[in-house]
């Protein structure tokens, strides 16, 4: 696998915990969307970890094109 699975082409809203770290999926393979689960091992994609600074909602991208991992940017709207 050398690119990354689109897991869905729209961004996956969380609501995130001030202090909490979230690990990113980045090759889009894990069961539980838009974080990782471990099925990128045996691959050379790894997990994007984020610590969220405020309590709130995040856009998390889904079609992991995105430039600014680990948040949706609008690259879903050109595949």
């Amino acid at each position: 696998m050398s690119d990354p699975v689109a897991a869905q082409n729209a961004p996956i809203p969380v609501e995130v915990e001030a202090g909490k770290d979230y690990w990113w999926c980045s090759c889009g393979q894990s069961k539980r969307q838009p974080f990782c689960d471990g099925s990128h091992k045996g691959t050379a994609f790894t997990p994007v970890k984020w610590t969220a600074e405020a309590s709130g909602r995040k856009f998390f991208c889904g079609c992991k094109a995105t430039k600014g991992q680990p948040f949706c940017d609008g690259s879903h709207k050109a595949l």
